[in-house]
């Protein structure tokens, strides 16, 4: 636990909130609204109490910033025509496996006996189609900046190897185009933004820089301890209760530079483009997800394995889309604890293990 156990100490934790409480006071102005985009900020908050402990006239909102939980119908629906095909084997990570699509889910198909496999890192799927030679592996690329880069570089080892069995079905999202959806929803008030860490780690902070300039709205990236959430919220809370210039600033400085990983944004750039992305419950939002480039279009599943998904019309009384936006929280769901628990999903955000739902669930004693 070295490293760790110094941003739990509780008596730095109880100073922080001492701070944060009497910059709060000075403000005048109604309620703090400060969104922590990262769905393991979300978990971290849950399970310390955070949102507890904090003065009322502080709001936090959980963000879209949970991969599983804005992954579309369409793409579920596409992943799960692809298992019934003959001779593919799906590879994916386990929180998809229980998503629900429009007729069914990952989890449902194996039951009926289609070769899906859990895996742990992209690499496994390459692995996988080296034990396969006769069959498609086609694995699930889901995830925001942080997973992308082992995503590309499964690529390009399957490229490299020349592996015709093997392809990739993009589902990646960019979050800086989400977050400037967000803002541009005038049903939305954000005062603060928590930005991702892991995220953060890859891309680095100019990404957001457009936040403050455009929308005069402070940022602070923060790591996923609780002393790092308390910290990031003190910066937020001083920057919006003192009327400082806004800006973006690094909390969680031991690992995420102003600049990113360099090497990690050059095998994305080279693998993959920008293109428009539907969201769950957001709907499409332009630039903020990630294309296979033409020249990897035989790594490419969509290329490959072209087949007709229709838009789905289902209709239920899940309220995700209004959670994924700050709009609304679990309590505010109808379904949140009766029909909807983790056991018996109905929306995403109680499938994933980041979704709001089930941190909500889990710790916020709201079953």
């Amino acid at each position: 636990m070295k490293y760790i156990s110094e941003f739990r100490d509780r008596k730095v934790a109880e100073k922080l909130v001492a701070e944060i409480r009497r910059e709060a006071e000075d403000f005048r102005e109604g309620c703090i609204r400060i969104m922590e985009v990262c769905g393991t900020h979300t978990m971290t908050i849950g399970k310390f109490g955070i949102r507890k402990i904090l003065p009322e006239s502080i709001r936090l909102l959980s963000g879209p910033g949970c991969p599983v939980c804005v992954t579309p119908d369409t793409y579920m629906d596409t992943a799960i025509k692809l298992s019934r095909m003959k001779d593919t084997v799906i590879a994916t990570f386990g929180d998809m496996m229980r998503v629900p699509g429009s007729f069914s889910s990952l989890e449902k198909e194996k039951a009926e006996g289609a070769r899906i496999e859990v895996i742990y890192s992209p690499l496994d799927a390459v692995d996988i189609a080296d034990r396969h030679p006769g069959q498609g592996v086609i694995l699930l690329g889901i995830g925001f900046e942080t997973t992308v880069p082992a995503v590309a570089l499964a690529i390009k080892r399957a490229d490299e190897q020349k592996k015709r069995n093997f392809c990739v079905l993009s589902g990646h999202k960019l979050i800086p185009p989400a977050m400037a959806a967000l803002l541009q929803d005038r049903d939305v008030r954000i005062d603060g933004f928590l930005c991702p860490g892991h995220v953060s780690t890859v891309i680095g902070s100019h990404p957001y820089e457009f936040i403050p300039q455009r929308y005069k709205i402070p940022c602070v990236i923060g790591g996923f301890e609780p002393v790092d959430i308390l910290q990031s919220i003190l910066m937020l809370v001083r920057k919006i209760a003192r009327h400082e210039e806004p800006s973006v600033e690094i909390q969680y400085k031991r690992i995420v530079k102003s600049e990113g990983n360099i090497k990690a944004r050059n095998i994305i750039d080279d693998i993959f483009c920008r293109t428009d992305s539907e969201w769950r419950g957001i709907g499409n939002i332009k630039d903020s997800g990630l294309a296979i480039r033409k020249r990897y279009k035989f790594l490419d599943a969509e290329k490959r394995f072209p087949v007709a998904v229709k838009r789905s019309g289902r209709r239920t009384s899940c309220i995700c889309g209004d959670i994924l936006k700050g709009k609304k929280t679990p309590a505010e769901c109808r379904l949140f604890g009766r029909s909807c628990t983790p056991e018996n999903p109905v929306g995403p955000c109680m499938v994933s293990s980041e979704g709001t739902c089930a941190a909500f669930y889990k710790y916020e004693g709201m079953r």
